[in-house]
């Protein structure tokens, strides 16, 4: 290597380590996702709301709740108030049914969400816009305890309204709307109401950034946080819902983990950077003239042709009956993450849920596959049906109903 070449190549390292060093230590910017999750701290978390929670309702238990609520709702002793608060919230209309019925009971449930249309309670929702730049957000409770005072929000959002209601069963408590630089409402509609449905309420608030972190540190809109939340029933546990949410609950990538944090990921960098420099450098004089090889025919399916063609020359249709549960059940444990070592109702709501087939049709595909095992020769027609019955599971998850 010249003289000449060792200047290049300092110069090039001086770069890249002076880019390093001004990535590393430059101010990083404010992450303003829509996370909604406990555990973040970022201005659109709820780790601030969590946290006071406890503060605001001494008296009762808050208890997190990281399964969907047609899950948790199985079990009908189950009594508090539901908190959920998310970017979005879309329930299934069995999931729905069973919320129905927790507060049929005498429970409350609470749902902060960007608009939420629900037909069976006879509500709708559409965007609210303003038609003026310089046009500001206002919020306002209705309830005269509050005095009228309304608060602001200064953070671009998608403002919805209700547009359809039951009168007879709701009660409006709060409105939201612009207001232009002369201080005149432009628009105005409900944002939060009050359902009573059997002993129990609903409260569908179309705000959810009332409860992030960034509007609870900002004075004074967390006191709107506080008149929203007075609402709740002290007299009941508070089910906060930590599994609908938009952020992630957990690091699911060492990729992920290793670029969340400046310093690891630039480390990380530093080491693709070396190996580029030694396969550029060190290749050259070490790589050898690489053979070519024939690769092997591929005998896959002439191999498993003549396995089928041997056992159904011999008629054991037990055995390949065998096989083919064993390979469902590898399925449902790797591909839909279900344990299968117990086959219970809820072991089939949970693949019946995660592969979109019908609860009646997994139950009748498991209770099958046991009443093979439990006999010691099938016949032709036994072995067809449960071909169909597996074929007919896979093929709802990968093409849909």
């Amino acid at each position: 290597m010249d003289s000449k070449t060792k200047i290049y190549i300092g110069a090039l390292l001086v770069i890249i380590f002076g880019f390093i060093y001004l990535e590393t230590t430059k101010e990083q910017p404010i992450n303003w996702f829509p996370s909604y999750a406990a555990k973040h701290k970022i201005p659109f978390g709820t780790f601030v709301l969590r946290k006071e929670i406890s503060n605001l309702f001494p008296s009762e238990e808050i208890k997190n709740i990281h399964f969907p609520p047609y899950v948790y709702l199985e079990d009908t002793t189950r009594v508090g108030t539901y908190f959920f608060v998310d970017e979005a919230l879309n329930f299934g209309n069995a999931e729905f049914l069973r919320l129905m019925k927790f507060v049929e009971r005498g429970n409350d449930v609470f749902i902060s969400t960007h608009g939420i249309n629900i037909d069976t309670l006879n509500l709708e929702t559409k965007q609210l816009v303003s038609k003026n730049l310089d046009e500001k957000v206002f919020f306002k409770l209705k309830n005269k305890v509050f005095k009228g005072k309304e608060y602001s929000f200064d953070k671009p959002f998608t403002n919805h309204v209700f547009t359809k209601i039951d009168t007879v069963n709701t009660t409006i408590l709060g409105i939201t709307g612009y207001v232009n630089a002369t201080n005149e409402r432009t628009e105005e509609g409900v944002n939060f109401v009050k359902y009573t449905f059997g002993e129990g309420v609903f409260y569908f608030h179309t705000f959810p950034e009332l409860f992030t972190n960034y509007t609870i540190l900002k004075s004074p809109n967390q006191q709107h946080t506080a008149n929203v939340l007075s609402y709740l029933r002290e007299d009941l546990p508070i089910l906060w819902d930590s599994y609908y949410k938009t952020g992630k609950s957990k690091i699911t990538s060492p990729i992920y983990y290793l670029l969340s944090s400046k310093y690891l990921k630039w480390a990380y960098y530093m080491v693709l950077i070396g190996v580029l420099f030694f396969v550029i450098f060190e290749g050259k004089r070490k790589q050898r003239k690489v053979p070519i090889l024939t690769p092997l025919k591929n005998q896959t399916v002439a191999f498993t042709r003549t396995i089928a063609n041997m056992y159904f020359e011999k008629q054991e249709h037990k055995n390949i009956a065998e096989h083919k549960i064993s390979y469902l059940f590898e399925f449902v444990r790797t591909k839909l993450h279900i344990p299968t070592t117990t086959k219970d109702t809820t072991f089939y709501e949970y693949v019946a849920s995660r592969s979109g087939n019908s609860y009646e049709s997994v139950e009748k595909l498991f209770q099958f596959c046991d009443q093979i095992h439990l006999k010691n020769q099938i016949t032709n027609e036994e072995i067809i049906k449960l071909n169909k019955m597996i074929e007919n599971f896979k093929k709802i998850i990968q093409y849909g109903k």
